[in-house]
């Protein structure tokens, strides 16, 4: 399976938190080898293959987006945030509305040389819209306030194995989880995939998806900061350095410490995130789902978290694909002596 074109297929679909059926029917195109796949009321997607020991594999296909909140007199798209996105780096912003069709537009920029001081220091949402160009009657024929809105879809290459693209958090994890699958579904245990929804406005998709699964352990896969010009080291990973394996007292520190093996014993690359609260990823719902679930979390080393041109390699999400593979093969080994 060919990396790129499965995470530029994963980033050109549009999934904005609460309307995901279009990454999910691209997710479900690339399982239809190994099983049926399934689609909740919430737009979680389940994927589910093997018999014996039970291990529930978790992405989030959802992406942060805007909600249109109104259409002004003078034909501009007032809107929100679904999601946590800055409000300082939305400026000149290009986006997509969909609507009846794909609407594009960008969001308005005041000229430098037209800004005091105060537009200098502060930049709040409810100041800003989205220019279409369209006229006002047209436009409210092809856009009705609750429509969702993206960031422009992008996808570059970079240098070496990295790339470019908006919504990378978490279709990176995403192709983790499909690069993985052709390898565990000839082991001998029982995969559960949940690509679940609404992670960017509450982890609500992994809070009921889960239910009813009944996995003995879960492993989740989320995206996590790589280090960048500002960013604080000890608060970060970093980039092409491979897998970030998450410890916190909300994950099984078992789980934390056999992935760390594995990825030693298989000269897997990895490094060590440390979070001394919760995770802020759809582990911390996971573990307490039930009567609670063993779990661990692996991420995916990212720059520029929720923005258009967040950036990842490709080998660190190849290197996530194989620490569950190994992790896997060397639990079901254990739990079949």
């Amino acid at each position: 399976m060919d990396i790129y074109e499965l995470l530029k297929d994963l980033t050109q679909c549009v999934g904005a938190a609460g309307v995901e059926k279009g990454v999910g029917k691209v997710i479900s195109d690339y399982l239809e080898p190994y099983a049926d796949t399934k689609m909740d009321m919430m737009n979680n997607l389940y994927c589910t293959f093997g018999e014996g020991y039970h291990i529930l594999l978790e992405a989030h296909s959802d992406e942060v987006g805007f909600m249109i909140t109104d259409i002004t007199e003078d034909g501009f798209l007032k809107f929100d945030c679904c999601g946590t996105i800055d409000p300082r780096l939305l400026p000149n912003h290009e986006v997509s509305i969909w609507g009846r069709s794909e609407v594009k537009g960008v969001i308005c920029a005041k000229p430098p040389h037209l800004q005091n001081d105060d537009d200098k220091k502060t930049v709040k949402v409810a100041d800003l819209s989205i220019d279409t160009c369209i006229p006002t009657e047209k436009l409210k024929t092809l856009v009705r306030t609750g429509d969702r809105a993206t960031l422009k879809r992008n996808y570059t290459k970079l240098l070496g194995d990295r790339i470019s693209a908006s919504s990378l958090d978490d279709r990176s994890g995403v192709a983790a989880l499909i690069l993985a699958a052709d390898r565990l579904s000839k082991m001998n245990c029982k995969i559960s995939m949940l690509f679940s929804a609404q992670e960017e406005v509450g982890c609500r998709g992994a809070k009921a998806g889960v239910f009813g699964i009944e996995p003995d352990e879960a492993i989740s896969v989320d995206v996590s900061f790589a280090m960048s010009p500002g960013c604080k080291e000890q608060d970060c990973g970093e980039l092409s350095k491979g897998a970030m394996i998450g410890f916190s007292p909300i994950l099984s520190r078992d789980i934390s410490k056999k992935l760390v093996t594995v990825a030693q014993k298989n000269s897997i690359p990895y490094q060590i995130e440390i979070m001394p609260s919760r995770t802020g990823t759809n582990a911390d719902v996971i573990s307490v789902n039930e009567s609670g679930i063993k779990t661990g979390l692996i991420s995916i080393p990212l720059r520029y978290m929720h923005e258009a041109v967040e950036v990842v390699d490709v080998n660190d999400v190849q290197a996530v694909a194989d620490l569950i593979v190994k992790y896997v093969e060397e639990r079901i080994g254990e739990t079949n002596v």
